[in-house]
C-alpha cells in the first residue's frame, strides 16, 4: 500500500500562513479548518515571516544580486577548469624530467 504526499498550493499556503500570522485562532484550530498538521502550519507561518522583507526590496538590488551571483558561479567554474588544466601541465611536466 503506498500513500502519496499531499501537495498544496502556494496561494493556500499563503493563507494559512497569514491566518496563523494573524493569531486569531490556535494552530490546532487552523488545523482542523484547513485538514492540515498544525506543525506544518507552524512551519508555513514561520517561513513567510522570514521571508516577508523580500518582498519590500527593490528590484535594483535584487537583480544585482542575482547577477553577482551568476558570475560568482561562472569564476567558480572557470576556476575549477584552470585548477584541472594545471594538475594535467603538472603532471605532463613531471613525467618528462
Amino acid at each position: 500500500m503506498t500513500t502519496t504526499r499531499k501537495q498544496y498550493s502556494a496561494k493556500f499556503k499563503a493563507r494559512v500562513a497569514i491566518e496563523a500570522i494573524r493569531g486569531e485562532k490556535t494552530l490546532n484550530q487552523l488545523g482542523s479548518q484547513y485538514g492540515v498538521h498544525p506543525v506544518q502550519i507552524a512551519h508555513w507561518r514561520k517561513t513567510a515571516l522570514d521571508r516577508v522583507q523580500d518582498l519590500f526590496l527593490d528590484g535594483r538590488k535584487r537583480a544585482k544580486d542575482a547577477e553577482s551571483e551568476s558570475d560568482r558561479d561562472a569564476l567558480y567554474e572557470e576556476i575549477g577548469r584552470l585548477k584541472v588544466e594545471l594538475d594535467f601541465v603538472k603532471k605532463k611536466a613531471g613525467m618528462l624530467e
